[in-house]
């Protein structure tokens, strides 16, 4: 009897084992199948996003038809259309209309910039339609004399940056780079180069922050497309990670990253001292005050010198252009009172507009910005006397003009000397 029911119980294992074995391919090859499609799917909204975002061969084919044509002429023109000398390399475009692009021109490894017109959002099989043309390009007319586009620069630059005494030498400054073959007269196709241009406050506000160097140098331009050099270290900390994670990496986790990838403290120090310089300098500039809307690290960077850059000009906006967009916002709470990014004012109940003066000036942004990259691996000799000056830059606020004057420059030497003490003897200064 026992050696019969033996085989009969041998068999029910044996076909609970393959059973279980089946089921357990079977829930493999599902999961597998389900790993490929969500992969599939994911691969083809970030391939679809790429292609939306990257559409440099568009911009290069519209500038050139307009250089061929005799519309537009400039620096870079030639070799762009004619030479192919300038090449534009990896995307780095997160704007479907604000085309960035490495690039190389001759022996300069640069920063391409292009715009790019309305981009129409497309459905799977359809073709892109061309760039819908903007008329950047039809001023200044035919027949505009030099003299005549002399002026028209100066009241767009003083439209910009206000009543400055100094306006007539930068005028004479943007139409020699405009001369961009340098033959001693700017042509109509080159005139016209230079005021689409100037049209960007990108351009303008790095052109006057150039001679400083606080941002990269021009190298050059062909109608709204321009180059400028390229500055190999950047953001200002953290990890710029590849475009297929960014969006995988919870926040939390990039902000904790950030301080893992900086620089000895030596050299954090010296960077952050280049990003106090260009507080300075905006504050009461050669053509004005100027503010930072966007003090976000992704705008900064610096050299193998470890001289901090501003790369994104955007982030800037002269006080005088604030005070007046500021004056036109109507409001119910501060919360209306925002420009850019952290540009805040106070709001005026009994009239409902914005108040023109900004809540926090640049120094205490700065100073909130680089509090973490200073502190993490700072001497613990100087620590203490480090964090309690950042923590009262940190509180100033926009009081009256002579106070705040006085606290600003009072609290920015105070920050420059500590760190320049630290620095000084080290092969890093």
């Amino acid at each position: 009897m026992a050696k019969g029911l033996f085989p009969r119980a041998w068999v029910k294992k044996s076909f609970y084992f393959q059973a279980r074995i089946s089921f357990v391919r079977v829930k493999y090859l599902f999961l597998t199948w389900l790993a490929v499609l969500v992969g599939s799917w994911v691969l083809y909204v970030q391939y679809s996003a790429y292609t939306e975002l990257c559409r440099g061969h568009e911009c290069k084919n519209a500038i050139c038809d307009k250089y061929r044509k005799g519309i537009i002429d400039g620096s870079a023109c030639s070799s762009l259309c004619d030479k192919d000398t300038l090449y534009l390399s990896r995307c780095l475009s997160t704007l479907a209309d604000n085309q960035v692009y490495t690039g190389s021109w001759g022996d300069h490894d640069g920063i391409i910039r292009c715009k790019l017109g309305e981009v129409v959002h497309l459905e799977l099989g359809e073709e892109p339609e061309p760039r819908r043309e903007t008329p950047v390009f039809d001023k200044p007319t035919r027949g505009t004399s030099v003299e005549k586009f002399r002026e028209m620069v100066f009241n767009h630059l003083k439209s910009k940056l206000g009543e400055q005494t100094n306006l007539a030498s930068l005028v004479s400054q943007i139409l020699t780079i405009a001369d961009g073959n340098t033959d001693g007269r700017v042509s109509l196709p080159e005139a016209r180069s230079a005021w689409a241009l100037l049209q960007m406050d990108e351009v303008l506000l790095g052109l006057l922050l150039q001679d400083r160097g606080h941002t990269p140098r021009l190298l050059g331009f062909c109608g709204d497309l321009y180059m400028t050099e390229r500055v190999h270290y950047g953001p200002l900390y953290g990890l710029s990670l590849p475009w297929p994670l960014v969006s995988w990496v919870p926040s939390s986790m990039q902000r904790s990253m950030d301080q893992w990838f900086t620089p000895s403290w030596p050299r954090k120090a010296k960077i952050s001292m280049g990003l106090l310089e260009l507080v300075e300098d905006l504050f009461h500039g050669t053509y004005g005050s100027f503010l930072i809307c966007d003090l976000a690290a992704a705008h900064f960077g610096y050299t193998d010198r470890h001289e901090l850059r501003l790369t994104d000009a955007r982030a800037v906006v002269s006080e005088d252009e604030f005070k007046r967009t500021m004056r036109a916002l109507k409001c119910e709470t501060d919360a209306d009172c925002v420009y850019g990014v952290d540009c805040k004012t106070l709001c005026d109940l009994s009239e409902k507009r914005c108040k023109e003066e900004p809540v926090q000036p640049n120094l205490a942004k700065a100073c909130g910005t680089l509090k973490d990259y200073l502190l993490r691996g700072a001497p613990s000799g100087m620590r203490e006397e480090l964090e309690r000056q950042l923590y009262s830059c940190m509180a100033l606020k926009a009081s009256n003009a002579g106070q705040m004057n006085m606290e600003h420059s009072l609290i920015l030497n105070n920050l420059k000397a500590l760190l320049w003490r630290q620095i000084s003897h080290t092969k890093d200064s």
